[in-house]
């Protein structure tokens, strides 16, 4: 039997802001003539540092926006959501699932459903909403000098996760990290504080072209006391740390080619862990030319030409740091909405040699697609001993 809407509206009301038993709650659809601000609307409390918040993500066509309420502003945001005309509301408290479908009439039908959640406890609920621990905390002085936000101080997390389960096992003291084509240095920095901070005994080397980078980069750790952390002026390719060998490869943005001349020089160090996370893919993508049948549709347009031009450059250089002893996977590195170029290829050395498969998935690739990877022409020596056929061989073109 149908309800009247303000009286259903009452009851979602009373369960969206007893944060304390709500579970999650989904508001989607659009009643009979009218449409919402919003495509969909989720909300759910998520356990903070500074206590429970309701979580509420408001989804548009083109993104989503999420806000944590304090719990002053619950009530006041749950009527503003209530007054749009969604014609659904999925409501989920430990007690019930409540649902309500607004009709054509305007009338509320409400279907409630006990839930098998009665008996978990509310904390338990939300354990997995926790905030993680940063690896380097938010306040530390050195986000202060390199002048990071938000988005940056993510990305330097998200980098360190990345980082840390293939470090771990390395047992070299001290610790040699080089950073090929460095930059302004902001991952060189927070991954050598952060290792520092674990196991000490670091010794960090940025590598970068602009020697005003380079200088202002020494000045910045400096300044937060990164002992152990030195920059030199050079190019990637004749690069020379002083370390006396390297046990931990950097590349993060190299543009294209700089990448595959830091992993080239990763694999003639012997570097037991490479992290390279690729920038602009050109050289392949001037290579391409029409695709083999029956995969035109992969090239046509100008847009799907670039990003599977980009696929396979990674896909090949993947193949190739297998082919000379590494083991290989393609992560991703952080959200593409803080940076598109969110691809991180993650070796490390097992020296093993290549299994027939392999080699032979990389000869067909460059075959059917009539391309030289540039990582390719500068490993000729290592790959000599693979008896590559001459239409996969790394020729001048």
């Amino acid at each position: 039997m149908p309800t009247p809407l303000p009286e259903a509206l009452a009851e979602v009301r009373a369960a969206l802001t007893d944060v304390d038993r709500l579970v999650r709650a989904v508001g989607a659809g659009r009643r009979r003539g009218a449409r919402p601000r919003w495509r969909r609307v989720e909300l759910r409390p998520v356990d903070l540092k500074a206590g429970r918040r309701l979580q509420v993500v408001e989804h548009t066509e083109t993104g989503a926006t999420t806000r944590n309420l304090e719990p002053a502003d619950v009530a006041g945001a749950v009527d503003v959501l209530l007054t749009e005309p969604f014609g659904n509301w999925h409501v989920e408290t430990l007690e019930q699932t409540l649902q309500i479908r607004v009709t054509k009439k305007g009338e509320a039908q409400v279907h409630r459903a006990a839930t098998s959640r009665r008996t978990v406890a509310p904390s338990a609920l939300h354990a997995h909403d926790r905030i993680k621990p940063r690896l380097i905390e938010p306040d530390d002085p050195l986000f202060t000098v390199l002048g990071a936000d938000a988005d940056k101080r993510r990305q330097v997390d998200a980098f360190l996760r990345l980082l840390e389960p293939v470090v771990r096992r390395l047992d070299a003291a001290p610790l040699r990290v080089v950073d090929l084509g460095c930059g302004n240095a902001y991952l060189t920095m927070a991954a050598h504080r952060y290792l520092s901070n674990r196991r000490g005994g670091v010794r960090t080397v940025g590598v970068e072209l602009r020697e005003d980078l380079v200088a202002r980069s020494a000045e910045r750790a400096a300044a937060v006391g990164l002992d152990g952390l030195s920059f030199v002026p050079g190019t990637i390719a004749q690069a020379d740390p002083g370390l006396g060998g390297v046990d931990v490869v950097l590349a993060l943005h190299a543009c294209d080619t700089a990448t595959d001349e830091a992993l080239a020089r990763a694999v003639r160090w012997r570097a037991p862990v490479v992290l390279a996370a690729p920038c602009c893919h050109r050289d392949l993508h001037r290579q391409l030319g029409a695709a083999p049948h029956p995969y035109g549709a992969l090239t046509r347009q100008p847009i799907l030409r670039e990003r599977f031009a980009d696929v396979l450059t990674d896909a090949l250089r993947a193949l190739l740091l297998r082919m000379v002893g590494y083991r290989v996977d393609v992560v991703e590195f952080i959200d593409s909405r803080h940076t598109p170029r969110n691809a991180m290829i993650r070796a490390v050395r097992t020296g093993a040699p290549p299994g027939p498969d392999v080699v032979r998935e990389y000869t067909d690739l460059v075959e059917q697609w009539d391309v030289v990877p540039a990582l390719a022409r500068m490993l000729t020596p290592e790959l000599a001993g693979l008896r590559l056929p001459p239409s996969a061989a790394a020729l001048p073109r």
